[in-house]
């Protein structure tokens, strides 16, 4: 199989994570992909907030019925979007910027041996509310997810979802 689409087919999300720190060149990889990503009129809406407190990951973790494993992860990476840097200030584009970024980054992730688990918060007004208090968001900035990251303390097997039954030719 071709190494990039077997790459993309073994990401999966891990929520459980060792003690380890994520490295700081690890790190900057992972920013410098979300950052590679295509973005409407290259506008480049996403704004990072990049978490390694375990006082602050537990906070957030509070604030996210699906977010437990946050608060065992060395970092966690908030995805924000900027709405007054979308294209035309719209909603749709930003939020499609931030999407295209968070994908990079859970390749890279995979690419770097690392493990990660993508935590929607938008549009989750509660989410968005806390997220926003506990990062001191300036208003205009959308937190989108979070990504927790670290170091895998599980294993899981490479698979495809594929399901012909979704998918069209020429038309519906």
């Amino acid at each position: 199989m071709n190494p990039g689409i077997e790459l993309i087919l073994g990401r999966r999300s891990i929520r459980r994570y060792k003690k380890e720190k994520v490295a700081g060149r690890d790190v900057q990889a992972l920013l410098e992909s979300a950052m590679a990503a295509p973005s409407a009129r290259q506008k480049d809406p996403w704004r990072f907030v990049v978490v390694g407190q375990a006082d602050v990951l537990n906070t957030i973790a509070e604030g996210l019925p699906n977010g437990k494993m946050l608060a065992e992860a060395p970092l966690g990476l908030v995805v924000c979007g900027d709405l007054a840097a979308a294209n035309s200030g719209v909603l749709s584009y930003m939020l499609q910027d931030c999407t295209a970024a968070i994908e990079n980054i859970l390749i890279a992730v995979h690419a770097l041996g690392l493990g990660a688990c993508w935590l929607g918060v938008h549009p989750r007004e509660d989410r968005m509310a806390h997220l926003t208090k506990v990062l001191g968001l300036p208003e205009g900035v959308i937190p989108v997810c979070v990504i927790a990251v670290g170091h895998p303390d599980e294993e899981k097997e490479p698979r495809t979802r594929y399901n012909p039954e979704l998918v069209h030719h020429e038309r519906w």
